[in-house]
């Protein structure tokens, strides 16, 4: 190859063991593509803490995008004005992460509001009511566990009868109690549904065993996504049947969480997601920008920080493995903020107690936001910023009270 076709980057300053036609190579971008740190670990010892093994040992493939996960969530999430909200997909109370990181990331402060699938949420409150759920294996006859009584999730085992519709009696009870006679989004269904498990742990002496009763005591709202598609939803429609009044309106949930992002906003503040698993949940959380931006019209550039753990590829058109780039194009992340943006491509069960330990070990707590008592006045305001921009009136035709 001739000089002249050649890219001049200069290797670095001392030359003399290069080949000729290397040394008067220059390398304006060649320092920037190394900054990175030097792959070199010390040898593992077996007494180094779980922080020094991310920080100084997971430096490449999925690993390396843990570890700048991690180091995300701690080092720019963690900022007292950033809003998290934190989505939940695939069986995880059930394997019990609920128990071992996300109650101690609610009580720490680390999320501010949550989409869970329905599931996680019924699960939860097998723990709150003390009812068994066990280790199994994959490999159980699935004929004879249901011939004695059980059910599986993968390797998980509950018992059916004293399990799950123990829990399915119980709640029914609830349901038909006065304070659920009324349209509500899933956020006040959950709240109310918390206090009773909160009740439960106290009464059975557990703590901290339910990730309903721990957002109830912090004011963390839960969103689901789908609200009939769970045992939550099942029952609640079976209570229907008998005359109830509970009526769960998800436009209220589409409403609220996006008054959630907009006021983290408008308060000068950042907006955060962190989103274990894809599927509904992931999209319902970052749904909140596009109503913002494409149905309310109000301006806005999509949310600040993104950590995604999936294991699903996005070539195959899902939005479980969709890239925050292609978020951007749905104005579902700031396009300023990709560097700001992780995916890591491993299973949550692994990913999600590692990244709670690293940063209960490297932040103190934050001051919880209880958004629960927020609710009202982000709904008010986000309902103000919406007439704002659009003078329309009111379906029925009278003018809109925005005071």
């Amino acid at each position: 190859m001739a000089r002249t076709e050649r890219a001049h980057i200069r290797a670095r300053e001392d030359v003399s063991d290069m080949p000729d036609w290397l040394k008067d190579k220059e390398c304006p971008h060649k320092k920037q593509y190394m900054a990175g740190k030097r792959i070199l670990p010390r040898n593992l010892t077996g007494k180094e803490k779980l922080t020094h093994l991310i920080d100084e040992v997971f430096l490449a493939y999925n690993s390396a995008r843990l570890r700048e996960g991690c180091q995300l969530f701690v080092e720019k999430m963690l900022a007292p004005d950033v809003t998290i909200g934190m989505s939940l997909s695939g069986a995880l109370t059930p394997a019990g992460l609920g128990c071992s990181s996300i109650i101690p990331l609610i009580k720490a402060g680390f999320v501010d509001w949550i989409v869970a699938t329905g599931a996680n949420l019924y699960h939860d409150m097998h723990f709150a009511l003390n009812y068994p759920v066990h280790a199994g294996s994959f490999k159980f006859d699935d004929t004879d566990l249901r011939n004695n009584d059980l059910v599986r999730i993968y390797d998980v085992v509950i018992p059916y009868s004293d399990g799950l519709m123990a829990t399915d009696d119980i709640l029914r009870e609830i349901l038909v109690q006065p304070e659920f006679q009324k349209e509500m989004g899933t956020a006040e269904l959950h709240h109310l549904l918390g206090r009773y498990c909160a009740e439960w742990e106290r009464k059975h002496k557990l703590k901290d065993v339910s990730v309903l009763a721990a957002a109830y005591r912090a004011g963390v709202p839960c969103y689901t996504s789908s609200p009939g598609d769970s045992t939550i939803g099942m029952n609640v429609a079976g209570v229907e049947l008998r005359g109830n009044k509970l009526r769960v309106n998800p436009s209220i949930d589409v409403n609220e969480t996006t008054a959630i992002v907009l006021a983290a906003k408008r308060a000068g503040g950042k907006s955060a997601v962190v989103l274990w698993g894809g599927g509904s949940p992931k999209n319902f959380m970052l749904q909140t920008e596009p109503q913002i931006q494409e149905v309310l019209r109000i301006k806005e550039y999509g949310q600040d920080y993104f950590l995604q753990v999936t294991d699903a590829r996005p070539d195959t058109g899902g939005l479980s493995g969709a890239t925050p780039s292609e978020a951007v194009s749905w104005g579902k992340v700031d396009p300023d903020r990709l560097p700001d943006a992780v995916v890591c491509y491993t299973d949550t069960t692994i990913a999600m107690p590692l990244l709670t330990h690293y940063a209960l070990a490297k932040h103190k707590p934050r001051k919880l936001k209880r958004l629960i008592e927020r609710l009202p006045a982000a709904m008010k305001a986000l309902t103000r910023e919406y007439f704002t921009h659009n003078p329309v009136k009111m379906v029925d035709g009278s003018e809109p009270n925005v005071r």
